[in-house]
């Protein structure tokens, strides 16, 4: 007998099935990308190709954990794109650098307890500690090479630390003699300086035996061993208060016998030393200005040369934008340096010789580490609009591809926002560019529109991939990111164009920008508008809640409050100094300073605010937030001030960043959705 099926249940089994279908359907659809997915991804940094350009060694930085990122690092096969760990899971891998004939690797790692210099075969087979390596917590502004060969590969050149002569501070009472006496930030460092001083240290790979090069109360660091064997140059600070001046200069030491030259005596700054190929000659990034700050600096730096002895000092680069750390062509006939670029990160050649610069790597995107192989090919980590960095490769003949796809299997199942660009005259006919990331599932209506600004001042933000800007066009915001003047990438003259005028122009040119994107894009909601930004654009959302009431909700991330007291309570002191022309006891700088503070003004205050600081943050101490927290709640403004414990300047554990974001957006919605008293 037939089964009979009744028209109802028949109905009931189809529309079962409809159902299923669509809801396995929305589920195969790529969904919005979500602050929970910081979890998942994954970014090259650090990139060394082996001497035969076959190979490369990066790093990767993982978020896969609650707390701060951890690295890896890994061999790649060009060519197939394989890969496969160098080092024990855990061990937190960092330097890697190939040995002279590529048959080694030097890295730093863990053995055991033990943390030092770690010598492995090419694929990381047999790896043993050759030197233990002790850190410190001073603040030592933009460093470079901890490690180098020799060029035979019997010895490894590194960078430790060892006791200075100071008191330590961990008594009681604390007693505290150093003009530079606050940390780094981070987590299990002390509050105040450990005092270690850093030096040079050769180890000899066959044997263990370890020599120290340099000793005294100086930092030296940035090292690269001489392809004649004899000398390896570092960086220092060797000005006579170097705790209150910075200054960096070139040195030389001597490997047989620890013996030091100087070679550059400048009142500018050198940084990143590098041998020519044959040790005749020295590139370096350098700068001009007799003061240059040891946090962030208005000036660019550029690429020069001179040689061996300094002599015959010059400019090589003939490119206006700040550049990075330049590497000799295997020829000795040209350098590679990077430059930024209108919100972009590109690679050029600059051959000595003075030709036009030629531009090797392109495109929209910021460029990160690069290496590059004795036919010119080049391995290189590049970040786009859709994707975070990844490595490529540029054969010889300019073919360039993506080797690795760390990050795809997520993004695939993610929609990532599209990003503009447009540029407007802001005041004093200064042209002002702007990159804005369109909010997902836009319809004809209406949609809020964070201002979300960098730090420095002298940074920039692009097209690169942004995971805030992602996370907000998820929850339906479009994001407004401007390149204001101090910002890098447009010259030297839009960088200068902040001096003596913090928080002045600066801050005109995003309102300009602001008002040039409402009227360009009608989606946006006026009535609906935030402003957030970190370290200065902290400083500059504080500004202009002070200058206007358009904002229904701002959200300073480590900004400063009070330029007095950012002055004396942070770790550097010469920042100021550098973008005022004068510290601030000289003159009447000192008024002019708290004309140009956020807390002068915060009597205008109606928007409210919500504070994200870490704890043991010195760049830009939590007082900051605390005294502006405190003035806002006199006033009566609606203020909330999030601390978050371990965290220096900026948020690093993976958690956090997290926690940080969803409370943003729940901040925006509650005040996006309620008027204002």
């Amino acid at each position: 007998m037939p089964a009979f099926v009744s028209t109802r249940r028949l109905r009931a089994l189809l529309a079962g099935l409809s159902v299923l279908g669509t809801a396995e359907a929305l589920a195969q659809r790529p969904q919005p990308f979500s602050s929970e997915d910081l979890h998942l991804l994954r970014a090259v940094s650090d990139v060394q190709l082996s001497p035969n350009g076959l190979q490369a060694l990066i790093t990767v930085t993982n978020s896969n954990s609650a707390g701060r990122p951890t690295s890896e690092v890994r061999l790649v096969t060009l060519a197939s794109g394989t890969s496969a760990p160098i080092g024990r899971d855990g061990e937190g891998v960092s330097a890697a650098r190939w040995a002279p004939k590529g048959d080694r690797i030097a890295y730093l790692g863990r053995e055991g307890t033990r943390y030092g210099v770690v010598v492995a075969n090419a694929d990381g087979s047999s790896a043993h500690l050759v030197a233990d390596v002790t850190s410190t917590n001073h603040p030592l502004p933009t460093s470079g090479e901890r490690l180098s060969w020799s060029p035979d590969g019997t010895q490894i050149a590194f960078i430790s630390a060892t006791p200075g002569p100071e008191v330590d501070a961990s008594g009681d009472p604390m007693v505290i003699t150093r003009y530079l006496y606050k940390p780094t930030a981070g987590e299990g460092l002390s509050r105040f300086n450990d005092n270690r001083r850093l030096h040079i240290f050769v180890a000899n790979v066959s044997t263990n035996a370890v020599r120290q090069l340099t000793t005294g109360n100086y930092y030296e660091h940035s090292i690269d061993w001489s392809p004649r064997g004899d000398e390896i140059l570092f960086v220092s600070n060797r000005e006579k208060d170097p705790d209150r001046f910075f200054n960096y200069d070139v040195l030389a030491v001597r490997v047989a016998d620890g013996t030091t030259r100087r070679i550059t005596s400048t009142k500018s700054a050198e940084y990143a030393p590098a041998w020519s190929p044959d040790g005749s000659w020295i590139a370096f990034q350098g700068t001009t200005r007799d003061l240059t700050s040891s946090e962030t600096t208005m000036e660019d730096t550029h690429s020069w040369v001179m040689r061996a002895d300094g002599s015959a000092r010059r400019e090589v680069a003939t490119l206006d934008n700040r550049q990075g750390a330049p590497q000799w062509a295997a020829d000795g006939s040209a350098l590679y340096f990077s430059v930024q670029e209108h919100g972009n990160v590109h690679l050029y050649r600059q051959a000595v010789g003075g030709a036009a610069a030629q531009l090797i790597v392109g495109g929209t995107g910021t460029l990160g580490s690069w290496s590059v192989a004795s036919d010119g090919a080049v391995a290189y980590a590049f970040s786009t609009a859709t994707n975070p960095s990844e490595l490529y490769s540029r054969d010889a003949r300019g073919t360039t591809r993506r080797v690795t796809t760390l990050s795809d299997s997520l993004l695939a199942r993610r929609r990532i926002a599209g990003v503009d660009s447009f540029t407007v005259r802001s005041v004093k006919d200064r042209p002002v560019q702007s990159f804005l990331t369109r909010p997902l599932d836009l319809t004809a209506g209406k949609a809020p529109l964070i201002v979300l600004m960098h730090g420095g001042p002298h940074g920039q933000q692009g097209a690169a991939f942004n995971s805030a800007a992602q996370i907000y066009a998820s929850h339906g915001f479009g994001v407004l990111m401007v390149n204001y003047r101090g910002s890098t990438g447009y010259g030297q003259a839009h960088a200068d164009a902040i001096f003596g005028d913090q928080d002045g122009a600066e801050a005109e040119d995003v309102l300009v920008a602001l008002d040039s994107a409402i009227a360009k894009y009608p989606w946006i909601d006026a009535s609906r508008l935030g402003v957030e930004g970190g370290s200065y654009g902290g400083q500059l959302t504080n500004w202009l809640v002070t200058r206007t009431d358009r904002f229904q909700a701002a959200i300073p991330r480590a900004g400063i409050s009070n330029l007095i007291t950012q002055n004396y309570l942070s770790y550097y002191h010469d920042y100021l100094a550098v973008e005022f022309g004068k510290f601030p006891h000289e003159g009447a700088l000192m008024d002019t300073l708290w004309a140009r503070s956020p807390l002068r003004y915060v009597s205008r205050v109606h928007t409210p605010v919500l504070f994200i600081h870490g704890e043991n943050d010195n760049d830009v101490p939590i007082a900051e937030a605390e005294q502006f927290y405190v003035a806002l709640r006199d006033v009566g403004v609606e203020t909330q001030m999030l601390r978050y414990p371990r965290e220096g300047h900026g948020l690093r554990e993976t958690k956090h960043v997290i926690d940080a974001m969803q409370r943003s957006i729940t901040w925006y919605d509650r005040w996006f959705t309620k008027p204002k008293a």
